[in-house]
């Protein structure tokens, strides 16, 4: 009885192995979906809450464009940012896009800003979001209701706005 309960913990350890991937192949790949040109407003701060320093920058407008979509960034949103003492920010940037034939798409943008040293006192900066799309489900943008999305910034001297490269993940 011993040596059947044996083989038969051998046999599942075996299996349950090999069934095993390695985690570095089934990595998630990322593919582009748009650039948004994000025009802003003059930010305002409430200092030392409860929770920390709060600052609101107004999102007053812009242009996004990627493969399956373009339009505008319409006037009325904001990026709520929230500061603590050990230099994080947690940010959440709530406004709506339009595309050039007339479908309006909600997005809720969160992320953290990070800013430090590493372990030899070089400066780090860390500065990642993962917006959210709500498209109507039954336009050609419902896609962006059903997938997951990553964006980092990059900044230009000739743009007066922050500009956003938004990835799907696949």
């Amino acid at each position: 009885m011993k040596k059947v309960l044996f083989v038969a913990l051998l046999t599942a350890f075996t299996l349950r192995a090999s069934a095993q991937n390695n985690p570095a192949d089934e990595a998630p790949q990322l593919e582009f979906a748009l650039q948004l040109k994000v025009t802003l407003g003059e930010a305002f701060s409430i200092d030392n809450t409860q929770h920390g320093r709060r600052t609101v920058i107004p999102i007053t407008g812009g242009t996004f464009e990627g493969p399956q979509l373009k339009g505008t960034i319409i006037n009325g949103g904001a990026d709520y940012q929230l500061a603590n003492s050990q230099g994080r920010t947690e940010l959440e940037a709530i406004y709506c896009i339009k595309t050039d034939d007339g479908v309006y798409i909600h997005v809720r943008n969160r992320g953290i800003i990070r800013g430090g040293q590493d372990a030899d006192g070089k400066p780090t900066f860390y500065f990642r979001c993962a917006p959210q799309f709500e498209a109507p489900a039954d336009s050609k943008y419902g896609w962006l209701n059903n997938s997951l999305f990553l964006c980092a910034p990059t900044f230009s001297s000739d743009f007066k706005g922050i500009v956003l490269n938004v990835w799907r993940v696949k």
